[in-house]
């Protein structure tokens, strides 16, 4: 998603601050128009619908609570009032109204994780009630509820995207990048999540991981190219079209592990959920993937 023209600007004044004009093409190209929330204030649930990390969701009393396959109640993680987001014009691919919520089944292993993900129309969301988790979810704990705000943000790539031979200079190293990356995604130690921006990684494949298995249901090996070619082999040899579809292939979210609302993601890695962006547009929640990163 190209850097509206206010975006751009705010940019390139961080990149003339921070006295790095040698990777300014690159950061313009590359930096994507994210959203982070961050932790507010202990939910009380005295009012329903706000936007949530852990503890129980708000739901209309026709929605049914999600199980796995084994028929066991999938754990709630967050809900998103996309209505915090109205008129923001860094935000398009979203809709534009309603609540995102999201479920996890057991989450191991760390790929293709059993989920659910719901929109549900702003016309129903003045009918939401808290609906208490079941008493034992998949995770078999109970997490903290916080409330959460939401801002749009500037994420430039991160360790496992940089090109480290782009950023990197004699006087200028990746600790220098850090900072600046700190500074243009305007990072506060309360951010528990992310939309849209670089997915916490090591190697920088999660989307060729996602894309092959939304499209193909096959599980990915860990070698990209190989997945390159299977789903070019979905797509009848067209490795342009495949292509596209990895770098199409969005973080519709990523949630942090935190001590406060009880999220241990493996060794306090991140949870992540992919979609692709014809499918987000489209409103096709049903087909997304969930994996996770851990160092």
């Amino acid at each position: 998603m190209n850097l509206n023209e206010g975006n751009r600007k705010k940019l390139e004044k961080l990149i003339s601050e921070h006295q790095c004009d040698h990777i300014s093409e690159y950061l313009l190209e590359n930096t994507r128009q994210g959203i982070r929330y961050s932790k507010s204030e202990v939910e009380n649930y005295e009012a329903a619908g706000h936007s949530r990390i852990g503890g129980d969701p708000d739901l209309p009393s026709h929605t049914e609570w999600p199980a796995t396959t084994d028929g066991i109640p999938m754990t709630f993680v967050a809900q998103l009032n996309l209505n915090d987001l109205a008129g923001q014009a860094d935000t398009p691919l979203l809709p534009k109204s309603g609540m995102l919520y999201f479920f996890v089944g057991v989450d191991e292993p760390a790929y293709n994780i059993e989920h659910h993900v719901i929109h549900v129309q702003a016309n129903e969301l003045a009918s939401v009630k808290r609906r208490m988790a079941p008493e034992t979810t998949a995770l078999e704990e109970q997490f903290n509820g916080y409330r959460i705000e939401a801002r749009t943000s500037l994420e430039p790539p991160n360790y496992a995207y940089a090109d480290y031979d782009v950023i990197e200079s004699d006087t200028f190293d990746y600790d220098d990048y850090e900072d600046l990356t700190f500074a243009i995604s305007e990072h506060q130690n309360e951010d528990i999540a992310t939309m849209f921006g670089y997915p916490t990684d090591q190697h920088g494949d999660c989307e060729h991981e996602a894309a092959l298995m939304i499209l193909t249901g096959q599980d990915y090996d860990y070698h990209p190219e190989q997945a390159l070619r299977q789903i070019t082999d979905h797509f009848a040899g067209n490795r342009d079209k495949a292509e596209e579809e990895i770098q199409d292939t969005l973080m519709l979210l990523e949630i942090e592990s935190d001590n406060d609302v009880g999220f241990c993601w493996w060794d306090a890695g991140v949870l992540h959920f992919f979609i692709r962006k014809e499918d987000l547009l489209a409103g096709r929640f049903d087909r997304t993937y969930c994996s996770l990163y851990s160092s």
